[in-house]
């Protein structure tokens, strides 16, 4: 993966190469889907069941016993770069479908702008939506609980308090409310593992997953309570998506010749295959493994906390991965021989110096782009992704000088429509539970995390993303209007302010 430009004169070579092995891949989608799916839950078993429990005054007697040979010291230097080396493998096979299924994507996408002068890219969008994946699954399991609380007639109990240690004590009193308890639990893992992270889901450990906010996915079991009492559909309208998605194939497939027609349906069928992938793998890779990542990487900093070795837990995120392997070399050393380690006396003050910086940064409202502008945006990914094309680089320098920057906002059209209403702004998703029923979600970024939230609202502001990124896919499941790609949409507008939001036009405009 590069920006760099391949040699003209290696064009032709390598296209022939990838022509091979892209084919290669597209012939045995499904196998090889299926082969990594498993490979990527192996080693996600692996990093979950690593140790980082704080290092014995003695070695148990088992290490003797057993005829283990080595230390728990050893165990934590040869777990911690197992569990880093581990994480750098995923992510080589996050790569191994993800762009080439984006080229098959793009392959229809380029197909139907020559095909079809002045198609619209929602227009294309849409005719690979109606996805039936896993991605959406946390929420559809939170609706399914939902709706078994319904059945079990405990809808009451849960509704009674906002206390969920208290709502599951009293539902434990009844046949069928220990049921619903039981099945809570289960729920919990894996499909509670989602990061609440609102810009990359896996980026940070700061914030938490479904299981460590609690309160997130059983507030939002409550809302679908609530609306089911109503006898409110709760589920995505799949099956209009999905007859959309086949009215608009059909009428362009009406607007070509005979012979193009077949070309047409292959390369749709193909975009149609990868894009389960696309989506499909945000949720094993992006959620579960980072969720078990920072898991561990938070058990290390306990035990070294506890230790003593450093102030705060926290002070683990502020090194690098070699730096905290030198930590753990240091710290098994001391250990081992009685000796007092260094850690904390030489790493203390790098740590305060890394938190002043943070900080800073962290208070920061950066304008939406850096550095000189570029002349054009062409690469295909960073358009489709993150809805950074010319003309939003144009719009973004021209805002710096216009009158109107406080009442217009250029994005994406990422899903169509036009709605008014009230702007919640939202930066992670331990703020959901602020969203009211007709608000418009202005956010820098949506994640799985946030999925219950789209049964709320009646748009989507996005500060990031293009026509391909989750918030624009989503909406576009959920049928709502959404802008994309703003830049600036969370700086600009506040709370309570009132919007027009034009998902067709990438238009948003405040009213007051």
């Amino acid at each position: 993966m590069t920006p760099v430009p391949a040699p003209p004169e290696q064009i032709a070579e390598r296209a022939e190469a990838f022509a091979a092995r892209a084919g290669y891949y597209y012939q045995n989608w499904d196998a090889i889907y299926a082969e990594w799916k498993a490979k990527v839950l192996d080693r996600l078993d692996l990093v979950k069941g690593l140790r980082f429990d704080p290092l014995p005054d003695r070695e148990p007697l088992e290490t003797v016993t057993g005829h283990v040979g080595h230390s728990a010291g050893f165990r934590w230097e040869r777990d911690f770069s197992l569990m880093v080396s581990t994480m750098y493998e995923i992510y080589q096979w996050h790569f191994e479908l993800l762009n080439i299924g984006y080229a098959a994507y793009l392959t229809f996408f380029e197909f139907c702008k020559t095909a079809f002068p002045g198609i619209g890219d929602k227009s294309i969008s849409q005719m690979v939506g109606g996805l039936h994946v896993e991605l959406y699954r946390p929420d559809d399991e939170l609706k399914r609980l939902a709706k078994e609380a319904v059945r079990l007639e405990v809808g009451e109990i849960i509704l009674g308090s906002d206390d969920l240690t208290t709502v599951l004590d009293e539902l434990r009193r009844t046949a069928g409310g220990t049921a619903w308890a039981e099945d809570w639990e289960r729920t919990r893992d894996p499909w509670f593992h989602i990061n609440t992270d609102p810009g990359h889901p896996g980026g940070s450990h700061r914030f938490g997953t479904w299981d460590d906010h609690l309160d997130i996915p059983f507030g939002s079991v409550q809302e679908y309570i609530r609306r089911l009492s109503k006898e409110e559909v709760i589920d995505r309208p799949t099956a209009e998506v999905l007859a959309d998605r086949e009215r608009i194939a059909q009428e362009y497939r009406d607007l070509l010749s005979p012979d193009d027609v077949a070309s047409f349906d292959d390369m749709l069928a193909l975009a149609r295959k990868v894009f389960v992938y696309i989506e499909e793998h945000v949720l094993y890779i992006e959620h579960w493994l980072w969720a078990a990542f920072w898991k561990k990487s938070k058990e290390l900093a306990r035990s070294l906390v506890s230790m003593g070795v450093l102030a705060d837990e926290e002070d683990l995120f502020m090194l690098r991965r070699t730096e905290v392997a030198e930590l753990i070399f240091d710290t098994v050393a001391a250990w081992s021989t009685g000796a007092p380690g260094r850690g904390r006396a030489y790493f203390g003050p790098i740590i305060e110096q890394r938190r002043a910086v943070f900080s800073v940064l962290e208070a920061w409202e950066p304008p939406p782009a850096l550095g000189p502008p570029p002349t054009e945006v062409n690469e295909p990914l960073t358009i489709m992704l993150w809805g950074i094309t010319t003309s939003s680089v144009l719009g973004w320098l021209e805002d710096q000088d216009s009158d109107d920057n406080a009442t217009i906002l250029r994005g994406v059209a990422g899903s169509g429509g036009v709605v008014e209403g009230p702007v919640r702004i939202v930066r992670s998703a331990t703020e959901l539970a602020e969203v009211q029923p007709g608000d418009v979600l202005v956010c820098p970024a949506t994640s799985p995390a946030w999925a219950p939230a789209f049964s709320r609202v009646v748009a989507t502001v996005s500060d990031v993303g293009g026509i391909m990124s989750h918030t624009a896919i989503v909406c576009r499941e959920y049928g709502l209007p959404a802008v994309v790609g703003t830049g600036r949409a969370v700086a600009t507008l506040r709370n309570g302010q009132r919007v027009r939001v034009d998902g067709d036009a990438g238009v948003v405009t405040v009213l007051d």
